[in-house]
């Protein structure tokens, strides 16, 4: 009886794990991986960064200090995970690629009593696509055999 027990159990399972397959590729057909990257690139193109930016800048404020640049899609003042304070830096995305171009001869410009830095934004590639491994271990001693 347990024997026909655990097939029946082992059948479903499998049945299971054939449904999960299943939708496994439908969401990966659906979500390229490529296509994700190619919208993060279209994104980081129409996007600037932006530098030296006051702690107490709010979104509105750099909005109102970058609107003549062009129309404006979102701005992100970054804030440290632990603390919730700013970073000093921001992003703004813009509806188009070449309010880009306007936006950068804003670099050092005047806001709330700073000079900004502001760039064209660049696409963030892990370590190990730009050849992170640099050969020698990090901070340990290294064995160059008996010497004399």
């Amino acid at each position: 009886q347990e024997i026909i027990a655990m097939k029946e159990r082992m059948k479903q399972m499998e049945e299971e794990a054939a449904k999960l397959e299943a939708m496994q590729e439908l969401v990966e057909k659906e979500t390229p991986a490529a296509a994700t990257d190619a919208v993060k690139e279209d994104i980081d193109n129409r996007s600037v960064y932006v530098g030296n930016v006051d702690y107490t800048t709010t979104p509105e404020e750099l909005q109102a200090h970058f609107q003549a640049c062009g129309a404006i899609n979102r701005i992100t003042i970054l804030c440290d995970k632990w603390t919730g304070h700013p970073k000093g830096f921001a992003s703004v995305e813009f509806a188009d690629a070449t309010c880009v171009e306007i936006a950068v001869t804003l670099n050092e410009s005047l806001f709330k009593g700073r000079l900004l830095k502001v760039t064209a934004k660049r696409t963030n590639m892990p370590s190990f696509m730009r050849g992170g491994f640099r050969g020698a271990p990090r901070g340990g001693r290294v064995y160059r055999g008996a010497g004399g």
